[in-house]
């Protein structure tokens, strides 16, 4: 066990050598270069992976019914360059460009007048994204302009590189908490008045709560809306989109769901999480190329689709009572849907 260890640890290191020697050798070019070469890396990639290539088909075929087979085909394609950008370029771009003094070279805060409001008191915030446009940017520039962020993360399972880039993301003063065992951390972080923020658009298994997103019910957690209700604090949904394919972004406020907008809803845990989710694909719609398609959003499905049953009459009355939901919409919900032929 012991030479097993010893064996791992050294690959893990060589691995996390060899990437690191990579990264210095990629990134002696200049950023604009860089995104490009990132662009095309991504591209060769959707061409050769083929379930990639086919997920990602499908996820948008099925989301966004409107496009044709050309236009699903370009903007998956797109989307995995997008993949790419981020984490061959900005991952480690980020904390070498962005300081206090340049951030507004590269950055533009238009549209987040209400969220900055909100920080500038000393009331505790859950901040949502999705893995739209650069997910790590939004907490990293917040952090940078003075305010506490905690974020939460999945540790990487090569020590060495979850080192390297849990001190990347740490560079300006955010600090991230492991997902393993987190709880607690969280809610200390809430406590004190701090800022927390999720990835909120993951696939939360068979145990999730099953609520609207793109036309499809989809599984998600039910810590966010959870957190949100037991201290009566505010859910602020934003993303950052990068403009025309550079080094470049615009910071989104999509939505802020205030305690008393659920506090008289008739499920309130139902309705929080439906709100925020609806506000992260109405970010993705903005930028659609930008999303992660290949990321297995819609892998659970709820019980009634796992049994092959109609949609049952309590959650159709959950459905219906949402503010915004349409009978366009609810017919969507109510569809069959046939599984993905991928892995």
């Amino acid at each position: 066990m012991r030479r097993e260890g010893a064996l791992n640890l050294t690959v893990d290191f060589a691995q996390y050598a060899v990437l690191r020697g990579l990264f210095g050798v990629f990134h002696m070019c200049g950023i604009d270069q860089n995104m490009r070469t990132a662009a095309g890396c991504g591209r060769l990639y959707f061409r050769a992976v083929q379930r990639h290539r086919e997920r990602a088909i499908g996820h948008i075929a099925r989301s966004l019914p409107h496009l044709s087979s050309d236009e699903v085909h370009q903007l998956a394609s797109r989307s995995v360059e997008s993949l790419f950008q981020m984490f061959m370029v900005e991952t480690v771009a980020i904390p070498r460009l962005l300081t206090p003094t340049t951030w507004p070279h590269y950055v533009k805060p238009n549209h987040i007048g209400k969220p900055l409001r909100l920080l500038v008191g000393r009331d505790p915030i859950i901040f949502v994204t999705g893995h739209c446009g650069n997910w790590e940017l939004l907490g990293f520039v917040l952090a940078l302009l003075g305010f506490h962020m905690s974020a939460l993360a999945r540790p990487l399972d090569n020590r060495w590189i979850d080192r390297w880039i849990r001190d990347v993301r740490q560079a300006r003063g955010l600090q991230v908490l492991t997902k393993w065992g987190a709880t607690t951390e969280v809610q200390r972080v809430i406590e004190g008045g701090g800022r927390i923020g999720f990835i909120a658009d993951q696939n939360a298994g068979d145990d999730g709560i099953f609520v609207p997103f793109f036309g499809r019910l989809a599984s998600s957690y039910k810590s966010i809306g959870l957190l949100a209700m037991r201290y009566d604090i505010p859910i602020v949904a934003g993303a950052a989109r990068r403009c025309q394919s550079r080094f470049s972004y615009e910071l989104d406020d999509l939505d802020i769901i205030y305690p008393h907008e659920w506090k008289d809803q008739p499920d309130p845990l139902f309705y929080v999480t439906a709100r925020f989710n609806r506000a992260i694909e109405m970010g993705i719609r903005r930028a659609p190329e930008q999303y992660l398609w290949v990321h297995r959003r819609w892998k659970s499905r709820p019980p009634h689709e796992r049994l092959g049953r109609p949609m049952p009459d309590r959650l159709r009355e959950k459905l219906r009572s949402l503010p915004w939901m349409s009978d366009e919409e609810m017919e969507r919900l109510e569809r069959p849907i046939e599984p993905l032929q991928v892995r």
